[in-house]
């Protein structure tokens, strides 16, 4: 208790939400399959607790009193945030079921993510997913802090408090317009692009773009020319169609086609990516898909060694 109030029970806020919802105590009774005496007896007791009366009464009904309305939406949030607790703790403690918060870094458009993501969902039609695209650095925080199952990230390094596997990579590809002069070569070299001006979303992948381009032209002697834009991947696309310049992107995302553009490999550029989770988490549907995305880059490896 706090400061001598007693608290107020779970009941007694489903008892006057569904008073308040129906306008009446009988209704609100026959809708919970209880008696009308205990649900007066309960909404009177959290008056008496709170200090406040929250329902006018009538022979017509009920109706909020300014206190009642002041009430309500705090109780709905409580019991909404409850219910959604209640829910997850179920579905994470069920072996075929649960919810899985995964942090991105690639393009779901094609690739090893797309692949083990559809194949996860077969095998797991009940496992819900949840996807959140952004920062490889907050998504590591994140994992860290157990606010996401795992990450898939550039880079194979370390991460500090977390478990890192890298699973596959991927190619580096020119975005150019169609009717540029180096659209005419298969594949493009640092050289050829050298003095190209370049764009970026502000947003990642942006800035780690930014990054890979000044670090590998910067080896050139040149001062690459990169400009952020304030916009999404479609319209930064759009903007290399219109000749405002050249970006790069992932082997994963030339799989969306896109009008007024082409897309042609950089030369002997591989980006890796990892998973990253946490030792602390125990979520059985993680578990069940860092096995999963094992064994699928374990049989990508044979299969590139076959060949």
């Amino acid at each position: 208790m706090t400061g001598g109030r007693a608290p107020v029970r779970l009941r007694q806020l489903r008892y006057f939400l569904a008073a308040a919802d129906y306008g009446s105590f009988r209704k609100a009774a026959a809708a919970l399959s209880i008696q009308e005496s205990s649900i007066s007896r309960r909404i009177r007791d959290l008056e008496d607790d709170l200090g406040a009366s929250l329902f006018q009464r009538s022979h017509g009904g009920v109706r909020l009193t300014v206190a009642g309305q002041e009430f309500m939406p705090s109780a709905r949030h409580a019991l909404r945030q409850i219910d959604i607790g209640v829910t997850r703790v179920a579905a994470v403690g069920r072996a075929e079921e649960g919810v899985l918060k995964l942090g991105i870094f690639s393009s779901l458009a094609s690739g090893f993510l797309f692949d083990l993501l559809g194949a996860f969902g077969k095998q797991h039609p009940k496992v819900r997913v949840h996807l959140v695209d952004g920062d490889p650095a907050e998504h590591v925080a994140a994992v860290r802090n157990l606010e996401l199952d795992a990450a898939f990230v550039t880079g194979a390094g370390h991460r500090d408090g977390c478990e890192t596997e890298q699973l596959w990579f991927e190619h580096v590809f020119i975005v150019l317009p169609e009717g540029h002069p180096l659209a005419a070569k298969a594949a493009l070299a640092w050289s050829d692009i050298a003095r190209e001006r370049f764009i970026v979303s502000d947003a990642p992948p942006g800035p780690e773009i930014h990054d890979y381009l000044v670090a590998h032209l910067s080896d050139l002697g040149r001062h690459p020319d990169v400009q952020f834009q304030k916009v999404g991947r479609d319209n930064l696309l759009s903007l290399v169609a219109l000749g405002r310049g050249l970006t790069l992107t992932s082997e994963a995302t030339i799989g969306a086609r896109f009008p007024g553009i082409a897309y042609r490999q950089l030369t002997g550029e591989v980006l890796p990516f990892s998973v990253v989770w946490s030792a602390r988490n125990d979520n059985p549907a993680s578990r069940r898909l860092l096995s999963m995305a094992r064994s699928m880059a374990k049989r990508a490896a044979s299969s590139l060694s076959a060949h």
